[in-house]
């Protein structure tokens, strides 16, 4: 891998893991596309550098946000914030069970497979859609002419919420289902309010995604990613591409989701997964 393939795959996973779209679909696309043979080592720490970088991206982008929830959290405060956290935790829980104790399997038997990837694009595009038509109506205008009125007004997550979202990260775990999207479209359809069900989503994502580095680096310690050829250049240009490109699909991310356009994601999945089964 050179550092123009690791700008790529950085850029992809940066837009990939905010756009409801699936980054481990699209990497594994683009790998197929840049003919990129790369070793389950060298795999496996590539993709724990551009990971981190997207929570970085993260914490970036929700900063705000971000700080009074550790901050009540960490002090042991009984309030909204320390709530919310603990709604947070309760949803990383069936994403951790199958992470720990499903992982090596369901890579083993899901990953590398573009078959497998464009079904899982094909799902996540019949979830945004569904997600989109059950949570808007068309209403008359006065001049007799129709438009679509989004249901932004919902309730704030609760507790089983919170837990169905969880559960859908978890099936998310297949190549090419979309997490955010999946994530999302579950929160829109229980009836939450998009800009909580967006924020939710991203915060949701970083206890797993660090748990997952945390277990791809203790694989690594072990002898697995020992004299890797990747070399810093290209871990350095995929982590930054990841980094700047995150921050700007979160921010675009959380527009889209309040106005209500993942429906056009929809067709873009259909489209991409079409053409992963024909190839």
């Amino acid at each position: 891998m050179d550092w123009l393939d690791a700008l790529i795959l950085g850029i992809v996973q940066g837009l990939a893991e905010y756009l409801p779209i699936s980054s481990s679909g699209h990497l594994e696309i683009f790998r197929e596309i840049l003919g990129l043979k790369l070793s389950g080592a060298d795999s496996l720490q590539f993709d724990v550098v551009l990971h981190v970088a997207t929570v970085l991206s993260t914490i970036v982008v929700l900063w705000k946000r971000f700080v009074p929830l550790c901050t009540s959290f960490f002090t042991f405060r009984r309030d909204a914030n320390t709530t919310y956290v603990w709604k947070i935790l309760l949803s990383c829980v069936p994403v951790g069970i199958v992470g720990v104790f499903f992982k090596d399997y369901v890579e083993g038997f899901f990953g590398g497979d573009l078959m497998t990837v464009g079904i899982c694009l094909c799902v996540t595009a019949l979830l945004l859609a569904f997600a989109y038509f059950t949570r808007t109506y068309t209403a008359a205008s006065g001049n007799g002419a129709s438009h679509v009125v989004s249901a932004e007004k919902g309730r704030s997550i609760s507790w089983w919420d919170a837990f169905i979202i969880g559960c859908s990260q978890a099936v998310a775990v297949l190549p090419g289902l979309s997490r955010s999207g999946t994530t999302i479209a579950t929160g829109i359809m229980l009836g939450d309010k998009r800009s909580e069900v967006a924020q939710f989503s991203f915060f949701m994502v970083i206890i797993p995604i660090l748990g997952e580095a945390l277990l791809d680096i203790v694989k690594l310690l072990g002898g697995d990613g020992a004299d890797s050829p990747i070399g810093f250049l290209p871990m350095a240009v995929g982590f930054l591409a990841s980094f700047i490109v995150g921050c700007l699909a979160c921010k675009w991310m959380i527009e889209l989701v309040k106005r209500g356009g993942l429906v056009w994601f929809a067709i873009y999945c259909v489209i991409v997964g079409v053409l992963c089964i024909c190839w």
